[in-house]
């Protein structure tokens, strides 16, 4: 397959150009936001020429199925984005049951994969302030082109949410209570447990007017949209889950791999000294160290599959970033993918994520599975899988989704917090509700 064609046009807000697409079955969005390396691209995807679902029950091998989609290896235009055309979609939480089986009940709105195969994109460089029209073929890229001319949709204002709620508190603490009493005795050392806010959007808002507002509102460096019939994605992501792109400057071939595990929250303050001070006392913490040191580990061990041996480093841990309500601590895990794997290959090895799992990962999602209902899209990953090999992904939280009925849009949304022997069960449920904050703000703002 030959190189993509691009065609450079003048800067468009992506959202923007989404905005004429969203409620398309199979629009797809990465909206890159914030600042740094992770923030200079973002994509918009529709009219994929092939599509796959996977329900819970369907025998199939989801990663087979993945590399069939993709194909042979594509060269990719030296002066392009990353991502220039391939697969772009969602694996849900309990794709994982069959990486290790461990009987998962699914979801009852959300197959285990969700994925389109897009020949042409429109990818937004935010650093040069330009578009880039892509595509397999001079006619794709031509026609990629043309969705810039389409004129911007404006989002609903005001409110967007009713019937707001949230599970119970006193349950999530109980459920903390018994973790940390499973950590005491030997059976893991960390899991990640989540609490659940149910809704409805008003008559006549939509899945992409949410998406729009946290643009506006909370910008994230792995923001994602997917919309497929009777079900869409809205996500506010920070954290990568895996990547594979180029190595160095003479690797000439995609074969580094990242992952970049976030353990570890505050909330921001509410004045510059008070901010700082919670952001030193994170850093300074303990137990955020010890807990994200232990999903590094983990992580490590996953990456060590595909990875040539003493190709893993660590090259930062404890880093601190700053999102519009919380400070995390991120660490940033690489390698080199071993002669003959793939990005299907690391995916494989990597699933579900690690810091939304627990240490040891099998014995963490058996405790996730007694005490939370199914998590569909929550923890799962949105990713998209290039024609020439690259890949990269989000970890699927501050994320809502949504599924259409006769009344209009109901949504979940999920927030957790990782369990350790010395976990305080009020202050891990006060963590969850600061990570679910900017949703909330922005479904309910008036």
């Amino acid at each position: 397959m030959h190189a993509a064609t691009l065609l450079e046009r003048p800067w468009r807000q992506p959202e923007a150009v989404l905005s004429a697409f969203a409620d398309e079955p199979w629009a797809c969005a990465f909206l890159s936001g914030g600042s740094g390396d992770n923030a200079r691209w973002s994509y918009v995807l529709r009219e994929p020429d092939a599509t796959l679902t996977l329900a819970g029950d369907d025998p199939r091998d989801p990663f087979d199925l993945i590399r069939s989609l993709l194909g042979a290896a594509a060269d990719t235009h030296p002066d392009g984005p990353p991502f220039q055309g391939g697969l772009a979609g969602l694996a849900a939480y309990e794709l994982g049951d069959r990486i290790e089986p461990l009987g998962l009940a699914r979801h009852a709105d959300w197959p285990d994969l969700l994925v389109g195969r897009y020949p042409a994109l429109l990818a937004f460089d935010h650093d040069r302030r330009r578009v880039l029209a892509i595509g397999r073929t001079p006619d794709q890229a031509a026609a990629a082109a043309t969705w810039l001319d389409a004129p911007d949709r404006a989002a609903t204002p005001g409110r967007l949410a009713v019937d707001v709620r949230a599970s119970s508190p006193e349950t999530y603490e109980t459920a903390v209570t018994e973790v940390v009493g499973r950590i005491h005795d030997g059976e893991y050392f960390q899991a990640n447990i989540a609490r659940l806010w149910t809704g409805r959007l008003v008559p006549g808002a939509g899945p992409f007017d949410l998406a729009a507002r946290l643009v506006g509102q909370s910008a994230a460096p792995f923001a994602g949209y997917l919309r497929t019939p009777g079900r869409a994605l809205v996500s506010n992501s920070p954290e990568r889950f895996v990547s594979v792109g180029p190595l160095g400057e003479k690797g000439g071939r995609r074969l580094t791999v990242e992952t970049r595990p976030i353990k570890g929250t505050r909330p921001r303050g509410a004045t510059t000294a008070a901010d700082a001070a919670l952001a030193a006392e994170l850093v300074a913490s303990e137990k955020d160290r010890a807990e994200n040191l232990m999903i590094v580990d983990l992580m490590r061990n996953d990456l060590s599959r595909v990875c040539s041996p003493g190709a893993v480093t660590t090259p930062e841990l404890f880093r601190v970033e700053s999102f519009a309500n919380v400070h995390h601590l991120v660490s940033t895990v690489r390698g080199v993918l071993a002669p003959g794997m793939t990005a299907a290959d690391l995916l494989e090895a990597a699933f579900p994520p690690g810091s939304v799992t627990g240490a040891p990962k099998v014995q963490a999602m058996k405790s996730i599975a007694r005490l939370e209902p199914p998590r569909g899209p929550y923890c799962g990953a949105l990713f998209w899988a290039g024609f020439d090999g690259a890949f990269d992904s989000s970890v699927l939280i501050r994320t809502l989704g949504l599924v259409e009925d006769g009344a209009g849009w109901r949504f979940e949304a999920r927030a957790g917090a990782g369990i350790v022997a010395d976990s305080d069960p009020r202050a891990e449920r006060l963590e969850t509700e600061a990570k679910i904050a900017a949703l909330l703000r922005a479904l309910t703002t008036e």
